[in-house]
């Protein structure tokens, strides 16, 4: 009972923000991309690879050749667009890039526990609730900006969430919210689903479940939100990528490496898709931020309250109303409370919370 009226009251209320709202934003007909990439460290994206973890048989099984050729340069700005090529061709350009900590411009978790499923509930809920201690947390009933956006005009079951993890669904409240929200192993369901999305299907059940069966790769969850996106053109979708974070836990820099390599690709196709399509062309904004971040040295493999460095963590966004500002030299601090925030401002609708203070709009992000 305590957890439905605190939910009713938190619906009330961010009910009551909206409507406070000028009339022609509340009409903004943009669209959003929410890309989560867990475990992600800051010092690959603004690095690249790390030589010490990229020379090194530990962490390492791939051919040693291949892994120098295709991740290492002794120039810092080729390294790092080797490895995202995408990412430092167009979003550093179009876009705008924070974490990079070299520059003191600094993006942290204000959790107090530096893990999963604490850093997705604070990125999406825009406040940090300290009862989330444990990734085997239950569902979580707190508002998210996700069902916040799935509740107001124009948006109301155009919003979704393809995850690669089932406690991420649980952060999403699945069980009883109204937008889709699909966990590994669940087919994707519709009346007339295309060809495209009952492949996406029929791929995430005949592919190994080499991570165990709470969690399914990256390649069937891309699928899933792209076959998706084609076929059902939701104004809001969240895609949850983690082959990072487990990749990472085993010690495999290499796999790691390949990865984030991957996802670089497969979020610029994602941009392609949508830059081809009217519904979306030039009315969509992208969002891509981890969960947490990562030990340094030896200890790049873990994370959590006793690992230095993994509360560090980076934000990247481009869309037509962002202004390409491209790698944020200023000296700043951000907090991933403050995505839920800035996610609303960027569709017109402002985010707020009766009984937690929720992180401020970024400016220079959605003013």
């Amino acid at each position: 009972m305590h957890f439905t009226l605190k939910r009713l009251w938190c619906i009330f209320f961010l009910c009551i923000c909206v409507s406070k709202l000028p009339a022609q934003i509340q009409a903004n007909d943009q669209n959003m991309v929410i890309i989560l990439i867990d475990g992600y460290r800051w010092q690959e994206l603004f690095h690249g690879a790390e030589w010490n973890l990229l020379n090194n048989p530990k962490f390492n099984s791939m051919d040693s050749l291949k892994r120098i050729h295709d991740f290492w340069s002794d120039d810092i700005n080729n390294r790092r667009e080797k490895l995202m090529p995408f990412t430092w061709k167009y979003i550093a350009k179009k876009g705008q890039l924070y974490g990079n900590r070299d520059l003191g411009n600094n993006v942290n978790v204000q959790n107090p526990y530096w893990f999963s499923y604490p850093g997705r509930a604070e990125a999406l809920s825009g406040f940090v609730d300290t009862a989330i201690n444990s990734n085997n947390y239950k569902d979580n009933e707190n508002m998210n900006v996700l069902e916040f956006l799935n509740q107001q005009n124009n948006y109301h079951g155009k919003v979704a969430g393809i995850v690669c993890w089932v406690p991420a669904g649980k952060n999403l409240n699945k069980d009883k919210t109204t937008m889709m929200v699909n966990i590994p192993w669940e087919d994707v369901h519709g009346t007339q689903l295309t060809q495209e999305q009952i492949l996406a299907n029929e791929l995430q059940h005949i592919a190994p479940r080499i991570l165990g069966d709470g969690e399914r790769l990256d390649f069937e969850v891309y699928a899933l939100a792209k076959s998706y996106i084609n076929a059902n053109h939701p104004k809001v979708i969240y895609i949850d990528f983690g082959d990072t974070d487990e990749y990472a836990h085993e010690g495999a820099y290499d796999k790691y490496l390949e990865d984030i390599h991957h996802l670089d690709a497969m979020i610029e196709k994602l941009w392609l898709l949508i830059q081809a399509d009217p519904f979306y062309k030039d009315k969509t904004s992208f969002i891509i931020f981890p969960d947490h971040g990562r030990g340094v040295g030896d200890a790049w493999t873990d994370h959590g309250s006793d690992v230095m460095h993994s509360n560090e963590t980076w934000l990247a966004t481009w869309g037509p109303a962002i202004k390409p500002l491209g790698e944020m030299k200023t000296k700043e601090q951000i907090f991933q409370t403050q995505y839920a925030a800035t996610i609303a401002q960027l569709l017109g609708f402002k985010y707020n919370s009766l009984l937690h203070k929720v992180g401020k709009v970024l400016p220079q992000v959605a003013e």
